[in-house]
């Protein structure tokens, strides 16, 4: 009986050890998989819906737009990474996902249509240019998918992501003008009748994204090195996916800034015209 039951012990140890060793393997997989921003720009176009094709002249001028406001806010010297990019202009409302491989020109994965802060009533925001760092100093948190008075949902459907990069020194739209704080985030929106309003400036000062691009940042872990750090280190932020399969280089940053375009470039066309649905003033 004793020789019995130490022969299955053994057979469960050899098969924990193989179920980890395939574990393993997949998990190099896949890090050999998303560390070729190729393949990554490949996902892009399968998985995000709402897309953008700027020009690769365009492409390397926000990418180096990149590069000079990470270099401003004095974290050039950073390792090889992803990194965030957003034209607030009227005229682009366009977010970029970019690799910064050091020493090497930056790589465009993909781009897609947003919304920022629009003069509007009591607290509306400009959505403030410089470079925000995506920190679990503070948390992230998922939509609870709930609609408000208005049939709204301003944080898009349940367990959409919402990116939080804390509070920010922004201006004012309301009043007198001035400036006070308000806290920056990234989300999705109500995909029914705020989603199809992206490329327009429409928000309270927030960036919101495509439900797909979201999705596709969360499942990946584009932005996440620093909650990834957090979990190697055993804190494990629960606002993490179960099935996140992260990049390699994973990166931290998010970048805003206004090329001031007065002409809307053919690449980013507006969204189609149409009064905005009601209460649509109540969502972030």
């Amino acid at each position: 009986m004793k020789e019995a039951g130490a022969q299955k012990s053994t057979g469960a140890r050899l098969r924990r050890i193989a179920r980890a060793l395939v574990f393993a393997a997949l998990a190099v997989a896949l890090a050999t998989c998303w560390a070729d921003p190729a393949r990554l720009r490949q996902a892009f176009t399968e998985q995000v819906d709402r897309r953008l094709e700027p020009p690769p002249e365009e492409a390397q001028r926000y990418g180096h737009l990149a590069r000079d406001e990470l270099q401003r806010a004095g974290i050039a010297e950073e390792p090889s990474q992803y990194a965030l990019l957003v034209d607030r202009s009227a005229s682009v409302q366009a977010i970029f996902v970019f690799w910064l491989p050091a020493g090497a020109a930056p790589v465009l994965v993909g781009a897609s249509p947003v919304s920022t802060g629009r003069p509007g009533g009591f607290e509306y925001f400009e959505t403030p240019l410089g470079v925000f760092e995506h920190s679990v100093a503070n948390h992230d948190f998922r939509a609870e998918g709930s609609r408000n008075e208005f049939g709204i949902r301003g944080y898009g459907e349940k367990g959409m992501r919402v990116f939080d990069f804390g509070w920010q020194q922004a201006r004012r739209l309301w009043g007198r003008g001035g400036t006070s704080t308000m806290r920056l985030q990234m989300h999705a929106t109500d995909p029914d009748r705020l989603e199809p309003r992206l490329g327009s400036v429409q928000s309270k000062g927030c960036i919101r994204i495509p439900a797909s691009l979201n999705r596709f940042l969360d499942r990946l872990g584009v932005l996440d090195a620093d909650y990834l750090r957090a979990k190697a280190e055993g804190s494990a932020p629960w606002v993490l996916p179960p099935d996140q399969a992260p990049v390699e280089g994973a990166g931290r940053y998010l970048i805003v800034v206004d090329s001031g375009r007065s002409e809307r470039p053919a690449w980013s066309p507006p969204p189609k015209p149409g009064t905005p649905p009601a209460g649509a003033d109540s969502a972030p």
